[in-house]
Order: structure tokens, then sequence, then C-alpha cells
């Protein structure tokens, strides 16, 4: 699944392919684990 990580005001937001949001996160870092966190479940 192709995903987009914005920037926003100290955090950072996931959103999917058709740009909705997923989930928030304090990190890139963070964000990346969680998908990958999905990805293998």
């Amino acid at each position: 699944m192709s995903y987009e990580i914005r920037y926003i005001g100290g955090h950072v937001e996931v959103y999917d392919q058709a740009g909705r949001f997923r989930f928030s996160a304090d990190s890139e870092w963070e964000a990346l684990a969680e998908l990958e966190h999905e990805h293998a479940a």
C-alpha cells in the first residue's frame, strides 16, 4: 500500500494513496514502525 507522511506542527500524519487520514505519530520513525506492524498483521 502506498502512503504519504506529512509533517504537521511537531508531529507526523499518515495518509493512504487516496488521501485519507490513517493515523498520527510523534515521529517519522514511529509512523514507519506502525506501518510495518500493520503490514505484518
